[in-house]
């Protein structure tokens, strides 16, 4: 679906890249992928004038813009939404409260309820006999499971306990491991808990590349593949098909239009 692409293209015309956190020069003010954001990479129309500079500007660093961060990058690190410089940690839109973060339009909610109607649509009477026999998202079962992840989940550690949530990871298909216990903070948007989860199971992660199988977080009873941009505790509250604290999620390969996974109970098995 076109409307959903996010990110841009990489200036670099042999690359063209879809990169979703794109880097903005200081020199040409051109948008680039990783690879090519250095200018001698991309071959910046004002190199010479930079490099002719005063010493002192050769070794400029960028302090984050986040209020209380004393983070500092040696390469800007452009939010392409308010322009601001930000280190790493405080990139994404979500994690420095960007004041151009906009809520789910109308767009968004009529892609969810198009979602709703795919799976609804491929729903039969087995596959209802088959979630009511497993259930092992139902809230009271996650709440059982919830004191024993607590007790074996990897994340990470500086996050406060009232913001942790956890969950058993079921991982992709042909992986070593089945699932794997892991906690991430409820304020995180959907493509941050993908890479954080992604790194912790030492998983592939093509997410930048356009042309790539995504890494997907998706829900064991629906099977949806959740939103990037939307936060956790967004579906933490949904009044459908709500995600639980202690509860299941799938971690899975999937083109790039494939909204969600049919067989999720094969995860499971």
């Amino acid at each position: 679906m076109a409307e959903l692409e996010l990110g841009q293209h990489c200036g670099v015309p042999e690359c063209r890249q879809l990169d979703f956190l794109p880097f903005v020069c200081d020199g040409c003010s051109g948008v680039f992928c990783l690879q090519h954001r250095s200018r001698d990479a991309h071959g910046c129309s004002e190199v010479n004038i930079r490099n002719s500079s005063v010493k002192t500007d050769q070794h400029r660093s960028y302090p984050c813009s986040y209020k209380g961060c004393n983070g500092k990058e040696l390469l800007p690190v452009l939010c392409p939404c308010c322009e601001k410089h930000f280190c790493l940690r405080h990139r994404h839109q979500s994690d420095h409260e960007c004041e151009k973060l906009e809520t789910p339009q109308p767009r968004m909610v009529a892609t969810q309820q198009l979602v709703k109607h795919i799976i609804d649509s491929k729903k039969s009477e087995e596959a209802k006999s088959k979630k009511l026999k497993g259930a092992k998202n139902s809230e009271t079962a996650a709440k059982v499971a919830l004191m024993k992840l607590k007790m074996h989940a990897c994340g990470d550690k500086s996050l406060p306990q009232t913001e942790r949530i956890y969950f058993q990871v079921y991982l992709p298909k042909g992986n070593k491991e089945k699932s794997k216990p892991m906690f991430f903070c409820s304020k995180w948007s959907i493509g941050k808990v993908v890479d954080s989860a992604a790194s912790l199971a030492s998983l592939k992660n093509n997410n930048n590349k356009s042309t790539a199988q995504k890494l997907r977080l998706c829900h064991t009873a629906s099977g949806q593949a959740l939103p990037f941009e939307h936060t956790l505790e967004t579906w933490l509250s949904d009044k459908e098909y709500p995600l639980y604290n202690g509860g299941n999620i799938i971690l899975e390969y999937l083109d790039n239009d494939a909204l969600f996974i049919e067989d999720t109970g094969s995860y499971f098995s």
